[in-house]
């Protein structure tokens, strides 16, 4: 049974007015965003996050069933009846995105000149352009031409 996203009363915020405070007390922590990495990439039982991740046994469980809590997995039955799938839901399908900035930024900034790394392709096989964010009108932006409207 799939939960809802948990409610603004049932999590104490960071930065209660903050999406990005919010996302991060949600899957902000290492473990929590490369289970929902491998979960992309096809992880569904405990082992294939276990041996994907390196994660201890205790700190994987607790993720786990704290992605599933927040709405960013879902337990299924196994087709033999005798172990739980982990699925994305919507929610952390929609993290799909974040992710792919993440690995772009690292490939950027987290490896020498010429360091081998793996690579994010599309459909025909070439690698997904980078991420850039545009206004209302296509054009590009950063952090020099966006702003932070805070509503009353």
């Amino acid at each position: 049974m799939a939960r809802t996203q948990p409610r603004a009363d049932e999590m104490s915020w960071t930065d209660p007015a903050c999406p990005v405070a919010r996302t991060l007390d949600l899957v902000g922590d290492r473990w929590s965003l490369l289970i929902v990495r491998d979960a992309m990439d096809g992880a569904r039982a405990f082992t294939d996050f276990q041996h994907r991740t390196g994660i201890a046994r205790n700190i994987l469980t607790d993720r786990l069933r704290r992605l599933v809590e927040r709405g960013i997995l879902d337990r299924e039955t196994a087709a033999t009846g005798k172990r739980q799938n982990y699925v994305l839901t919507a929610a952390g399908r929609d993290l799909f995105t974040v992710i792919v900035a993440a690995r772009q930024w690292g490939e950027r900034h987290a490896f020498t000149p010429g360091e081998p790394h793996s690579v994010l392709i599309d459909e025909s096989g070439l690698p997904l352009p980078e991420l850039r964010p545009t206004d209302a009108h296509g054009r590009p932006v950063d952090v020099d031409t966006a702003a932070v409207l805070h509503e009353p």
